[in-house]
């Protein structure tokens, strides 16, 4: 339509729902709930309490994942989860549940801290102003979020609870025998004691203040250690496995990263493996998200064995003990801390030269390809590369089962970060082991014997062969003989004589490593920990908390030249001198005394890790959370063994680290008393992704999508063809489309309807701006139905439900039937079409609206399009707002089909339909069927061997 022609229409009908009503009313709307408080959701105490009435009903508990507050703003993908989980909160409300639904801001990140080094503005002011633009289009979209309850994670008041539970966490070990975390000092009073020994044989009173905290560190479930790491001298920080490219450079500036070994901070989440693992089978998480968390913990039973080597020993973890016979050389990790000590001064008598990689010693052998090592990322050094590299250390290794002296190398396919860092290589069972020992002529023995026909001469071998369905071979020695047992019982045997010969013994292994917690960047938690002229740490006491973040002058570490790996961090708190040297009395009875900070910051994940409990309590300064208020919102009770959140909304692509680390934090809070949930979410769910078309020129660069026309099927830029490929939605890719334009166009209301009118929730679906205009026609003829276009009167009539039409009940009492149902179900794409199925019966019947059905209809309507809801609801003569309304109820007897169409088969083919009623029985279709003439002239007199009913909907005749 012109605009010529929409202005006359507005003319003539003065009163039609259009784009500036809308954004009267949502306008209007927003400011009303904004000022009753209509989604405040009461506690049970404190300072949130309310009425009892509405904290006696029962409670919903509806959580997003925390977002990131872009300086970029929203495009239209961002919303989808907060519509859905606002829909879903709307609807609960009006089913009578006490709703907790809010939103803060998961505010410490990179992005916030590269503007600062690069302009030199303080990253609070970058932070907080993309927080004020985000909540400014929250708002607009109408979202019932409890506001007395958002907070950001940057806030000193929250970050002080980060801190203190970092405190708990140092303060805590993990009690084997009792299956969970307990306080350092029930540790200490156990070593003081004698209860417990000291490892070693010391005694606790003989030890140093240095030494009692080097024996504590080995427990503690935070604890600073040597640990390898993804070190950026580019950036002068290390990074995350996950900001490293495969090729091993950093995803921010594109710099070599090395492996390198420095003083981090870490958290014991291993020390947790097993109930992370076993505790997800209580979940109500998507299958695929449990299988990712099961995998990355990577649970396996096998053994631990010693390899005697020069008075130590090299421990390895085997899933399969049963093939030690077939261990014919070892790998340790290039980072393992026994390769100096193996590495002699020179190439023992008789060393292969393929073994050496050409070098003049063992020592400077291994220093290159440690150094080659260091410049490859893991996921380089996993990948499954042709060739593979190694060299020898110079030393041989003891095979314990058979005495064997086996030579062990280094090579960069073994990771540090699994398992000890050294296997034992059995070339014939695994083909990264038979690989090398082809490349450096080592021997393949076979101990499976092979079931594919190959035969047990390896010479004649292409690869490795391996199984659990095959016979132990060529295993035996005067000992012990697995020959002959399969490999469960091998592996039960061999097990039994290790431990008997005490050089190994049955174990599981986890893949899950503990949690490196160090970040050398400012914008991020400061430790509270504080050293002293030993070098020992010391936590703060709670009455310094929060410990916040000082003045720097600048926000950049330190960098290096890029391909220096031989540099350390230099981080921006280290500067600032007057915050780092402090002299402090920490109330453990030593006075005042010259402490140094921690200058590293905590990583942007730990604000998230419990951000779910201050929404419970948020300015509760005394405590992290009062007990009666956690128990109340995120307690144990049926069906929730666990207790947590009741929703959780949100990507999958935070499948592992957040939820996992969520989840470790929340066991150790459970353990210590702090809170009665074990898990923080019960109930998992995905969205899918708004994804978009990314339009590329013939070099490739994307170029601005809403510019791009369509000519005769194909896509043309300022006269240039392009190529069209759907994908991410982004400013990058300018593609990207903001709801603020889609609302001034049209309104929130249809933004909402539209997105969630696109497909089922947890599926991605690509956005159309042009498609939008049919949610917008909805709400026009909804609005067209109560109100009259031209006066502005309300145009239903007061009818008894007894003289409205059959029809009508029945559509109606469908659509509420099944709106329940989908809004249920997160079904929100098939409850939309029910709504709209009802609004188009309505405009098709002519004439006024029954009252009674006009009400029904905006009560379905208002959880999904709460603005138009609330206006109509007040026109239809309320005072009342739709928020608190009973959601309508269904009758059952006009909910139900008048009829149902039942298939007739004969041997598998349709013969007849039937239309019958939905309540008839087995018995009565049964004759309904036989009965029918067409039945009967398909029968043509045969008996009937069986009839088979599933009433009300298939007959299945067997003739004789």
């Amino acid at each position: 339509m012109s605009e010529t022609n929409t202005a006359a229409s507005e003319v003539a009908a003065p009163h039609r729902y259009t784009a500036a009503l809308a954004a009267d009313i949502e306008a209007r709307w927003q400011d009303f709930w904004d000022a009753e408080g209509t989604y405040e959701a009461p506690n049970p105490s404190g300072d949130l309490a309310g009425d009892p009435q509405q904290v006696a009903k029962p409670k919903k508990f509806i959580m997003d994942m925390f977002p990131y507050p872009s300086g970029t703003g929203l495009h239209v993908g961002h919303p989808l989860g907060y519509i859905a989980t606002d829909v879903t909160a709307r609807y609960q409300r009006m089913t009578g549940h006490n709703v907790l639904h809010t939103l803060g801001f998961d505010a410490f990140g990179l992005p916030a801290e590269q503007h600062a080094v690069s302009t030199g503005e303080h990253p609070r002011i970058t932070t907080e102003a993309a927080i004020a633009n985000m909540k400014s289009q929250l708002r607009a979209l109408g979202l019932g979020h409890d506001k007395r309850r958002s907070f950001a994670t940057i806030d000193p008041d929250y970050y002080k609870w980060t801190q203190w539970i970092f405190l708990q966490i140092f303060n805590s070990w993990y009690d084997t025998e009792a299956g969970r975390a307990r306080p350092i000092a029930e540790l200490v009073a156990k070593f003081e004691s004698g209860e417990r020994a000291l490892p070693g044989g010391r005694i606790w009173s003989e030890l140093s203040h240095a030494e009692r905290a080097d024996v504590l560190g080995e427990y503690r479930l935070a604890y600073a250690s040597e640990a390898p790491v993804n070190w950026c001298p580019g950036l002068g920080t290390v990074l995350a496995n996950e900001e490293v490219t495969a090729d091993g450079r950093s995803e921010r500036g594109n710099f070599p990263v090395f492996k390198a070994k420095l003083r981090q901070w870490n958290m014991r989440i291993t020390a947790y493996a097993d109930r992370l693992l076993d505790d997800l089978d209580a979940l109500d998480w998507p299958e695929a998200i449990k299988l990712q968390q099961r995998n990355w913990i990577g649970r396996s039973e096998g053994a631990r064995v010693d390899f005697p080597v020069d008075g130590d020993a090299i421990s390895v973890f085997t899933t399969r003990p049963d093939t030690l016979f077939g261990a014919t050389y070892m790998v340790l990790a290039p980072e393992h801390p026994l390769v100096e000590k193996l590495t002699p001064a020179a190439w023992p008598e008789g060393t292969h030269d393929v073994w050496t990689g050409g070098h003049a010693s063992p020592s400077e052998a291994v220093a290159a390809y440690r150094a080659q090592a260091a410049s490859k990322s893991d996921v380089e050094r996993q990948a499954e590369a042709k060739d593979k590299t190694g060299v020898f250390t110079g030393s041989y290794a003891t095979n314990p089962v058979n005495g064997e002296q086996v030579p062990v190398f280094i090579a960069d396919y073994v990771l540090m970060g699994y398992g000890t860092g050294a296997i034992m290589a059995v070339p014939a069972g695994d083909q990264r082991d038979f690989e090398f020992a082809r490349a450096f002529e080592l021997p393949v023995v076979c101990v499976v014997e092979p079931t594919d026909g190959r035969g047990t001469d390896t010479s004649t071998w292409e690869n490795a062969f391996g199984s659990y369905d095959a016979k132990i071979i060529n295993s035996a020695n005067g000992d012990i003989s697995l020959d002959g047992l399969g490999v469960t019982e091998a592996k039960e045997r061999i097990t039994e004589w290790l431990e008997g010969k005490d050089v190994g013994h049955g174990t599981v292994n986890f893949r899950l490593r503990d949690w490196l917690f160090s970040r050398q960047r400012y914008w991020g938690e400061p430790f509270p920990i504080v050293y002293d002229e030993d070098g020992i740490a010391h936590p703060l006491p709670e009455s310094m908390l929060p410990l916040e973040l000082p003045e720097v002058e600048d926000y950049s570490p330190r960098t290096f030249d890029p391909d220096d790996a031989n540099t350390s961090p230099e981080t921006p708190l280290s500067r600032n001198e007057d915050w780092v040297n402090v002299e402090l009395d920490l109330g453990d009875g030593r006075g005042t005394r010259a402490y140094r900070r921690e200058t590293n910051t905590m990583p942007n994940w730990a604000g998230s890790c419990w951000y779910e409990l201050r929404y419970l309590d948020p300015h509760n300064s005394e405590k992290l959370v009062d007990p009666e208020i956690e128990k109340y919102w995120m307690g144990p009770r049926e069906g929730q063994p666990h207790g947590g959140v009741d929703l959780y909304v949100g990507g999958a692509e935070h499948a592992v680290l957040h939820l996992l680390y969520a989840r470790f934090w929340s066991k150790v809070l459970f353990d210590l008393g702090h809170v009665s949930s074990a898990e923080p979410f019960h109930k998992l769910y995905n969205q899918g992704m708004i994804q978009a078309f990314v339009y590329r020129d013939s070099r490739g660069i994307a170029v601005p999508a809403a510019e791009v026309e369509e000519r005769d099927g194909a896509f043309h830029y300022k006269g240039e063809k392009v190529s069209r490929l759907l994908g991410k939605m982004g400013k990058s890719l300018k593609n990207a489309v903001t709801p603020d334009e889609i609302c001034d166009e049209y309104g929130a209301d249809t933004l909402r309807l539209y997105e969630m009118a696109m497909g089922p929730l947890d599926v991605s679906r690509p956005w159309d701006t042009r498609a939008v205009v049919g949610q917008y026609r909805l709400l026009q003829r909804l609005w067209r139905n109560v109100i009259d276009e031209t006066t502005g009167d309300v145009t239903v009539v007061d009818v008894p439900d007894a003289d409205i039409d059959a029809d009508t009940l029945r559509v109606l009492h469908k659509a509420i039937d099944g709106v329940r149902q989908d809004l249920e179900g997160l079904r929100f794409n098939t409850a939309i079409a029910k709504v709209t199925e009802l609004n188009n019966h309505l405009t098709k019947a002519g004439g006024p609206i029954p009252r009674s059905v006009a009400e029904s209809l905006v009560l379905l309507v208002a959880p999904l399009a709460p603005h138009i809801a609330e206006e109509l609801w007040r026109k239809l003569g309320h005072t009342d707002t739709v928020v608190h309304r009973d959601f309508p109820v269904a009758d059952p007897a006009y909910a139900v089909d008048e009829s149902v169409t039942c298939v007739v088969q004969i041997k598998g083919k349709v013969k007849a339909r039937l239309e019958v009623s939905p309540s008839i029985s087995d018995e009565e279709l049964e004759k309904v069927a036989l009965a029918d003439d067409k039945v009967v002239a398909a029968l043509d007199g045969a008996g009937i061997r069986k009839v088979i009913v599933r009433a009300p909907k298939l007959v299945n005749i067997v003739p004789a």
